[in-house]
C-alpha cells in the first residue's frame, strides 16, 4: 500500500457533503434504468456537463441531509484521510513545479459526496464517477462510485485510488496552463479534431498522474511506494482504458466513442510519467 511517513505539506482540502451535502432522489419508476444507461455512457465520455442530461431524463431533486456525519461513526474515515493526503502531496509537487517555472499554483480542494451533489458544472453524480470541474476547479467523487470502479473494472488498491485523485489534480493543473481552454476551443471549432484533443487531454493528465507518483521513489513526497503498488496504478490505468470499458459494458469496442484513449495508451503515458519524472515529457498534444 502506498504508506505516509510523515504529514503532507501541501495545499487543499476534502469537502466532506456526504452527511450534510446533497442527495438524489428520483421519482418512481425507470430511474435505476436510466441511471444504470447513464452509468455506461458517462465512463465512455467522462463528461461531468451530462448532469444536465440526467436532469431532464429522471427528474430527480437535489435534497439536503442534515445530519452531518460522526467521525468516529464514520466507515470511510480512513478513506478520506487518505485521499486528502494524496491530494495534498500531489498538489505539494505541483506547488514547486510551477515556482520553479516562475509561476504561481492555485490548489484545487476535493469534494467527496454520496449519490449527487452540486457543482459549478451542473449536478454532480455517483454515476459520472470522479471528475474535475473547470467551472468552479474542484474536484468531485463519490466514494460508493470510486468501490464500484475498483470492483467492477479492476481499479483495486489503495495506489489505484491515489492513481485517480492524481489524475483529477492534473486537469486542474491543464485548467491553470490554459490546456483545458484550448482543448474546448479545438472541440467548438474543429469537429474532426476534437476527439484526438480530447484524447490527448485524458493522456496527459495521465502522464502527469505518473509524474507524481515518481516522487514516491525518489524521497520528495511524504508518501513511499511498497510492493507491488506501481502495479496497481498501472492495472487502474489500463482498467479506465476505452476499449476495456466498452468490452465489458456493451461486448463491442467503437473507437471513433473514445475519449479517454486505449489500455494500452493510458499504461504508455503514465508509464512515460513515472519513468522520467518530468511532466515537460507529457506533450501529448
Amino acid at each position: 500500500m502506498v504508506r505516509f511517513k510523515r504529514d503532507p505539506t501541501g495545499p487543499g482540502t476534502v469537502i466532506d457533503r456526504r452527511g450534510g451535502g446533497s442527495l438524489l432522489k428520483l421519482g418512481a419508476g425507470g430511474g435505476g434504468v436510466i441511471a444504470a444507461i447513464f452509468l455506461i455512457v458517462s465512463l465512455l465520455t467522462g463528461d461531468p456537463t451530462l448532469g444536465g442530461l440526467v436532469d431532464d431524463l429522471v427528474s430527480p431533486t437535489l435534497q439536503r441531509n442534515e445530519a452531518p456525519l460522526n467521525p468516529e461513526e464514520d466507515p470511510d474515515s480512513d478513506l478520506v484521510g487518505f485521499l486528502g493526503d494524496v491530494l495534498s502531496d500531489a498538489q505539494a509537487m505541483w506547488a514547486d513545479v510551477f515556482a520553479r517555472s516562475g509561476l504561481d499554483y492555485v490548489p484545487t480542494d476535493l469534494v467527496v459526496f454520496n449519490g449527487a451533489t452540486q457543482s459549478g458544472c451542473g449536478g454532480a453524480y455517483a454515476q459520472t464517477g470522479p471528475h474535475y470541474c473547470p467551472l468552479d476547479s474542484l474536484v468531485y467523487m463519490d466514494l460508493d462510485f470510486l468501490r464500484e470502479l475498483q470492483a467492477r473494472f479492476g481499479a483495486k488498491g489503495d495506489t489505484a485510488q491515489a492513481y485517480i485523485v492524481a489524475h483529477e489534480v492534473a486537469h486542474h493543473v491543464q485548467n491553470q496552463l490554459g490546456i483545458l481552454e484550448e482543448v474546448e476551443r479545438v472541440r467548438q471549432t474543429d469537429s474532426a479534431g476534437s476527439q484526438e484533443a480530447a484524447i490527448s487531454l485524458e493522456l496527459q493528465a495521465d502522464c502527469f498522474a505518473g509524474v507524481w507518483l515518481s516522487t514516491l521513489n525518489t524521497g520528495t513526497s511524504a508518501a513511499v511506494l511498497e510492493k507491488g503498488d506501481l502495479q496497481e496504478a498501472l492495472d487502474a490505468a489500463a482498467a479506465v482504458g476505452d476499449d476495456n470499458i466498452q468490452r465489458r459494458t456493451t461486448g463491442r469496442i467503437d473507437p471513433e466513442s473514445w475519449t479517454h484513449g486505449s489500455s494500452e495508451q493510458r499504461l504508455h503515458w503514465i508509464s512515460q510519467g513515472y519513468d522520467t519524472g518530468d511532466p515537460s515529457h507529457c506533450d501529448t498534444f
